[in-house]
C-alpha cells in the first residue's frame, strides 16, 4: 500500500511538471481572439454558455502540448463524452467519412455496433498505435474493467509534419494520460495546442477549435458542440468573405497564375494547405490542397446511431463553407455521439427514446454553424510555430483579415 502511494505521489508530480513544462513553452505569445470576439456571427442560432463542445453537459477535453527542442511540435487532445467509466457505460455514436485519406482507429466497430467505448484521442499519423496502445492501458486499469477482454480505442489523426518530427514519434503513455487526466468541461484551450501544436491550414497555422449551438425551446432545447483538429487547405472563406484570395494565398493559385503567364513566385512555407508530399520535402503543386481535419460532434439530443451519422454527415457542411473542396489527399472524418441513452455493457435489452427524423433539420443547422465557427476559432486562436528544420508557419493575420470581413460584411 505504501509503495503505490509513493507511485501515485511521483505521477502526480510529473504530471504537474509535464503540465507546466508545456504550458510556459505555448504561453509567450499574446492571447489571440475567437471569431465571436471579432464580430463573426457565423448563421442563426445562439451559442452556448461557452460556445465550445463542452456546452453539452459532461463532455469534457483535455490536452497534452509536446514542445522539445526545434524539431518537436505535436500532442494529443482527449475528447470524454462523460465522467464515468466509458466502457461500462458507452455512448452511442457514429462515424461519417467525407474522404478517406488517414487513419482513424476503431471505426469499423463504431458503425457496425453504433457505440463508443473509450474517451476520442487526437493525434497526429504516425503516433495513432502509440496513443491507443496508452488508451488501452488507461482503460483496463479502470474500475470495473479488471476482467475486460477486449477495448475498441478510438484514435484520430492529422499529418503534422511540416513542422514536426512525425517520424519521431514521440507522444505516449505520459502524455496520452496527461490529456486525459486534464480533461475538463470548461472553455476548450484553442489553437496551437494539443493535437494541433503542428497542423496547418489554408497556408496558416491551424490546430484545435470548437464551437457550440443551441438549438431553441420551441424545437428541444437541445445542444450540439463540435471540436475540431484542423490540418487541411483550399480557398479560406471566412462567413462567405474570400479571405483566402483577398490575403493572396490559396488552392491553385500558382498553377493558375502560371497558366496565365505568370511567372510562379518562389515558395518561402507552405500554401494554402500543403500536402503530405510537401511535408515530406517534394513539390506537387496540384495536390497543395491535401491535409485532414477531424471533426468530433457531441450532442445532448437522444439519438440513434442512424440519426447520428445523419448529424456526422452534416458537418462536412460547415466544411465546406470554409473553402474546402475536399481533396484526393484530404481526410475528412466527423465523429459524433449522443450523451443520451447510455449502454450498458452486456445489456440484453433497450428501452430508449430518441429523436425523429422530422426533428432533425434543426440539429442539422446546429451542426453545420458549430462546424464552420469551429474551424474559425481554431485559425484565429493559433499562434505562429516554427519547427521541423526551420520550417515556420505564421498564424492568420488577425487585422489584415478583420479589414477583409468588413469590407465584405461578414463581421460587425
Amino acid at each position: 500500500m505504501k509503495a503505490m502511494k509513493i507511485k501515485l505521489l511521483l505521477f502526480c508530480f510529473c504530471l504537474l511538471l509535464f503540465t507546466f513544462k508545456t504550458m510556459s513553452q505555448t504561453t509567450d505569445q499574446p492571447a489571440r481572439p475567437r471569431a465571436h470576439d471579432l464580430g463573426v456571427v457565423v448563421g442563426v442560432l445562439p451559442p452556448g454558455k461557452n460556445n465550445s463542445i463542452t456546452d453539452v453537459a459532461g463532455v469534457r477535453v483535455g490536452h497534452a502540448t509536446l514542445i522539445k527542442g526545434d524539431n518537436i511540435r505535436t500532442g494529443v487532445t482527449a475528447i470524454l463524452p462523460h465522467e464515468g467509466n466509458l466502457f461500462q457505460e458507452k455512448v452511442p455514436a457514429a462515424i461519417f467519412v467525407g474522404n478517406g485519406f488517414g487513419k482513424l482507429m476503431g471505426s469499423t466497430q463504431v458503425n457496425e455496433l453504433g457505440e463508443i467505448e473509450t474517451p476520442i484521442l487526437l493525434t497526429n499519423t504516425l503516433n495513432v498505435p502509440r496513443v491507443a496502445d496508452a488508451l488501452i492501458e488507461w482503460m483496463l486499469q479502470l474500475p470495473g474493467n479488471e476482467e475486460v477482454p477486449s477495448i475498441n480505442p478510438i484514435v484520430a489523426e492529422t499529418n503534422d509534419g511540416y513542422l514536426n518530427d512525425i517520424r519521431g514519434r514521440h507522444i505516449g503513455r505520459d502524455e496520452v494520460f496527461a490529456a486525459i487526466k486534464a480533461a475538463n468541461d470548461g472553455p476548450v484551450e484553442e489553437g496551437s495546442v494539443g493535437a494541433g501544436t503542428g497542423t496547418v491550414a489554408f497556408g496558416w497555422k491551424g490546430g484545435i477549435g470548437s464551437s457550440s449551438r443551441v438549438v431553441p425551446q420551441s424545437l428541444g432545447v437541445y445542444t450540439v458542440g463540435v471540436l475540431v483538429q484542423s490540418n487541411y487547405g483550399g480557398v479560406l472563406t471566412i462567413n462567405g468573405a474570400p479571405v483566402g484570395r483577398e490575403l493572396g494565398k490559396y488552392y491553385l493559385k500558382d498553377l493558375i497564375s502560371a497558366a496565365s503567364g505568370s511567372e510562379r513566385g518562389s515558395r518561402g512555407g507552405p500554401i494554402a494547405g500543403d500536402s503530405l508530399a510537401t511535408a515530406r520535402g517534394t513539390d506537387q503543386a496540384g495536390d497543395v490542397a491535401d491535409g485532414s481535419i477531424i471533426m468530433v460532434v457531441a450532442t445532448d439530443a437522444p439519438m440513434d446511431t442512424r440519426n447520428l451519422k445523419r448529424l456526422a454527415a452534416r458537418a462536412m457542411l460547415g466544411l465546406a463553407r470554409t473553402g474546402s473542396p475536399s481533396t484526393n489527399g484530404s481526410g475528412d472524418y466527423v465523429v459524433a455521439f449522443s450523451t443520451q441513452n447510455r449502454i450498458r455493457a452486456g445489456a440484453d435489452l433497450r428501452n430508449t427514446q430518441t429523436v425523429g427524423n422530422d426533428a432533425m433539420s434543426p440539429l442539422f443547422e446546429a451542426v453545420v454553424e458549430a462546424t464552420e465557427e469551429a474551424i474559425y476559432n481554431s485559425l484565429f486562436k493559433a499562434t505562429t510555430v516554427t519547427g521541423r528544420d526551420g520550417h515556420r508557419v505564421e498564424a492568420l493575420p488577425i487585422e489584415k483579415t478583420v479589414e477583409i470581413l468588413k469590407k465584405y460584411g461578414a463581421a460587425k
